[in-house]
């Protein structure tokens, strides 16, 4: 009977793990990437250091249009923290991810979500690096 019971809850779990997906933001933006153009006259850039992944959330549509979502659910543990976004509803623009770099998210990176994404997950944990975090996404 236990058993029995285990597969039929197997078949009712394992249809929403296939649609679970990871779209991760890159780590970090590597210094070599990281271009300054028309600087002052006699100034010379030099880029010191990679810039560092600082968050992630998703946006209503693409990056110009500054569409940040603010209706999210919080959790928080010792060691980590996350924000979870229901995705329900129309999107004209389309469903994306904004990924921001530097302490004071100074860049961004954006990337189109498949239209079906109903809800992201993301998961904080401090990184190495000053202003830096590790962040795992989840988006269903």
């Amino acid at each position: 009977m236990f058993i029995k019971r285990l597969m039929f809850a197997s078949l009712i779990v394992s249809p929403m793990l296939v649609s679970a997906a990871t779209v991760q933001c890159p780590a970090f933006i590597p210094a070599s990437a990281i271009q300054l153009s028309d600087t002052q006259a006699g100034w010379v850039p030099y880029v010191a250091s990679p810039l560092y992944l600082h968050a992630a959330a998703p946006m209503s549509g693409p990056p110009e249009m500054k569409g940040d979502l603010a209706d999210f659910k919080e959790s928080r543990s010792k060691k980590e923290w996350s924000y979870t976004y229901a995705l329900e509803g129309t999107f004209p623009q389309g469903k994306w991810l904004q990924c921001t770099y530097g302490e004071r998210n100074q860049v961004t990176l954006s990337r189109r979500l498949p239209d079906d994404t109903q809800e992201c997950k993301f998961t904080y944990r401090k990184g190495a690096k000053a202003g830096q975090h590790d962040i795992t996404t989840l988006c269903r």
